[in-house]
């Protein structure tokens, strides 16, 4: 499933050449097939990009057991510097070490998230002063300034797009467990694009939180993945 605000930027991409043959050919498989998701995991030259990676395989289960969405089921990785992220609307970027962009890699950034993109990005350290946090914040400055990540109300709509959090982003366990800063963070932050989140910004480390085998979800007292749920609905259809 994708937005119709995306492709249409897409195609507005491709009609001033910006975009190779490839990811022209890569957008117009994309929109004969718009009741798709496919999970897309951003590689990027520096840190460890690579992080949770069973945490995609569980959550697209979940799609598929709440949700009527149509999913790939493998996760898709693309290099940041690639003009493929293009073809993906949804993108998940993670870590914790040294976020530092090549040019190509901060060019792109900013042109799929001011084109209707969406990026997920999850510190794997939960810590607010950790590195991956310290420089993935300067990243998003250098970007698009100093004040354009900010937290998100408790009451903003992603946290209604399928199920319903009350009280904002869900604790994770990992939270508290002397990894990070040994806080509970009450709110997520995001990069807002014509009043729409175009990157969410989590210092929690769902993706860890997540990071299990799909099938010891029956142990859990409550699902855990259900504001993934959230996420990838919202990026989808907002």
């Amino acid at each position: 499933m994708t937005r119709a605000t995306f492709l249409k930027h897409i195609s507005l991409l491709t009609a001033g050449s910006l975009l190779s043959p490839l990811a022209n050919l890569q957008a117009s498989q994309l929109e004969k097939r718009k009741s798709d998701f496919v999970f897309t995991r951003l590689q990027y030259g520096s840190g460890n990009w690579d992080t949770d990676q069973r945490m995609p395989s569980n959550l697209l289960n979940s799609l598929i057991e709440y949700t009527t969405v149509e999913i790939g089921t493998a996760e898709k990785i693309v290099p940041l510097q690639s003009k493929e992220i293009f073809a993906s609307p949804f993108t998940y970027l993670s870590g914790h070490k040294l976020v530092q962009f090549s040019t190509k890699e901060r060019d792109n950034f900013e042109r799929y998230v001011q084109n209707g993109g969406f990026v997920f990005v999850d510190d794997c350290n939960h810590d607010v002063d950790g590195l991956f946090a310290k420089s993935f914040e300067l990243q998003i400055a250098a970007i698009f300034g100093k004040n354009a990540l900010k937290k998100i109300p408790n009451a903003h709509k992603i946290y209604n797009s399928f199920f319903r959090f009350p009280d904002g982003p869900p604790v994770c366990t990992g939270e508290l467990n002397g990894w990070g800063d040994d806080l509970v963070h009450d709110y997520l932050k995001a990069v807002e694009i014509d009043g729409r989140i175009a990157v969410l910004y989590s210092n929690k480390d769902y993706g860890c939180e997540w990071d299990y085998d799909y099938r010891n979800k029956r142990w859990l007292a409550e699902d855990n993945t259900k504001f993934g749920v959230n996420i990838v609905l919202y990026a989808m259809t907002a």
